[in-house]
């Protein structure tokens, strides 16, 4: 349908489509909707709806073809309790994505979790981080990526995932439910936006407390206690805990978590991870090469994009998390060390546009040894992008132009960027290893050929972005969900390497918390 018609025009068009009148539509509702921008001249939203024809004689007569076909939707799976007993309830460590759809379930089945979150509230959360862009200091535990709703709560809000199905369904109602506008459920790439998210993880935590789950904030997991293969309780900068299950939420940048899993014995072995820099536009410019006239921006709001490329002998480069209408913002964890990532909030309001540009690091070139060396790759180049930054938290920034040409910039140049704290010029090729740099240059031109000559006007390049995703994988068993060595831990979510994103953070800590409740019974103390 033409990006121009009201959606209120969907019934006549679905019942045109079934070859019915629309006074016998009983009721219809979107499926999917995304945005075909093949024709610049002639953008179109495609829906995928399902209806219900109000005559079953109606519902007979329909001829079943390409476009048209039976609706079978596979029903969520909500097993009945186990009947082990739990003894006490179970703690979830972490409240990003994967924690809090864990601790969720968990609670409305009845289980009364204890999510235990090493960061502060949101309410506490959010002057800190004005503060730090403000100029303030770095606080290590109160920050862009530890607190309440983890590194999702600041980030984009971004709630596209590769995977489908009942499970990614209940995940976006969840969304919904908490705070998020209904058509998240179907739109092709769902935003919360940045603005959005601290309320939707605050009412994840009322509605958990409402049904008997208890939240901890300023409690930092630091050791696990281990009796004949088992978890027997945790030690935390709280105190003692007992507990015999343990849901392993702790995401992708508590780098003293994983050390201490390792000294423990858990399992882990390396992983692929994606590492590159962020490249920044005026917005306008999206809007024009993407829309064509300026009619479409009023319709649609700031545009988006998708780019991927390969020169020869060359690795794959990908545009990843693109914020339209956002900023860059530090992704930092540790002191003295620098990363960036992109946010946006619903309005899409900022005149800048930025996405990542990456490429896939494989864990034979991570060098050194252990499981560990992609997070100590990731600490040396954070730390050179630290000493770039004037040691003050700057984003170490370049033209795209001066990036190819491998050039260092003018020391006090003048380049544009929507990172709130300030910039430095430096050479990018710093703070990269030197085949991933190699890849993006070369990329680059290829992508600014796609885009007839307009990708690489007024680009700049800020870096790096290094946490798209773990460099480690917590190993664990399939079919338990449960660590392969430790019964009574579940490592979920981005931080144990089974999830790149919201969505998928979450379903795989739901999938865990399910396996959980398929076996014990729900704790009677």
């Amino acid at each position: 349908m033409p990006v121009e018609r009201p959606e209120s025009d969907l019934a006549a068009l679905i019942a045109r489509r079934l070859k019915i009148r629309p006074a016998d539509l009983a009721s219809w509702r979107i499926l999917r909707k995304s945005l075909d921008a093949r024709h610049r001249d002639r953008l179109e939203f495609v829906y995928s709806a399902v209806a219900e024809p109000a005559d079953p004689g109606a519902a007979r007569r329909i001829v079943f073809r390409g476009d048209v076909a039976p609706y079978q939707p596979q029903p969520f799976h909500d097993p009945p309790a186990g009947d082990r007993p739990l003894r006490r309830r179970p703690i979830v460590v972490g409240s990003g994505p994967a924690g809090l759809a864990a601790g969720y379930y968990l609670a409305l089945r009845g289980y009364r979790p204890l999510i235990l979150e090493r960061g502060r509230s949101v309410k506490e959360r959010a002057p800190a981080i004005r503060s730090f862009d403000r100029g303030g200091v770095f606080q290590a535990e109160n920050n862009y990526l530890f607190g309440e709703g983890g590194a999702g709560c600041f980030s984009d809000g971004k709630l596209t995932c590769r995977i489908s199905g009942p499970d990614v369904d209940w995940v976006l109602e969840r969304f919904v439910e908490c705070g998020g506008r209904p058509s998240l459920v179907y739109e092709q790439r769902p935003h919360l936006g940045s603005n959005t998210l601290p309320l939707v993880c605050r009412n994840f935590r009322r509605k958990i407390e409402a049904m008997g789950g208890e939240y901890r904030f300023g409690c930092r997991l630091e050791g696990i206690d281990i009796a004949d293969d088992r978890v027997r309780g945790i030690t935390t900068s709280a105190g003692y805990m007992a507990a015999s299950q343990v849901v392993l939420a702790i995401g992708h940048s508590a780098r003293d978590t994983y050390r201490m899993l390792f000294d423990a014995g858990i399992p882990m072995e390396r992983k692929a991870f994606q590492l590159g820099l962020r490249i920044e536009h005026p917005q306008q410019q999206i809007n024009q090469y993407k829309y064509g006239r300026d009619s479409y921006l009023a319709l649609l709001g700031a545009a988006d994009y998708m780019l991927a490329a390969r020169a020869e002998g060359q690795r794959d480069v990908y545009t990843f998390c693109m914020c339209a209408g956002g900023i860059v913002i530090p992704s930092i964890s540790e002191p003295e060390r620098f990363c960036s990532n992109g946010m946006s909030n619903s309005r899409h309001g900022s005149p800048f546009a930025n996405s990542g540009l990456v490429a896939t690091l494989s864990p034979d070139e991570f060098g050194g040894d252990g499981p560990l060396a992609g997070l100590e790759l990731q600490r040396h180049f954070e730390s050179v992008a630290f000493n770039l930054g004037n040691r003050d938290y700057l984003a170490p920034i370049q033209s795209a132009q001066d990036f190819l040409a491998n050039r260092d910039p003018a020391p006090r140049a003048a380049i544009p960027s929507s990172y709130q704290r300030g910039t430095r010029p430096a050479n990018l090729s710093h703070v990269l290893p030197a085949v991933i740099a190699a890849a993006i240059r070369a990329a680059l031109p290829v992508m600014n050929r796609k885009w007839n000559g307009r990708y690489l006007e007024n680009a700049t390049l800020v870096g790096p972005e290094i946490r798209g995703s773990s460099p480690v994988r917590i190993l664990r068993d399939e079919q338990s969900r449960q660590s392969s060595r430790l019964a009574g831990l579940y490592p979920v979510g981005e931080g144990a390497g089974y999830a790149g994103g919201i969505v998928t953070a979450a379903v795989d800590g739901l999938r865990s918390a399910r396996k959980l409740v398929e076996v014990f019974a729900p704790p009677q103390d």
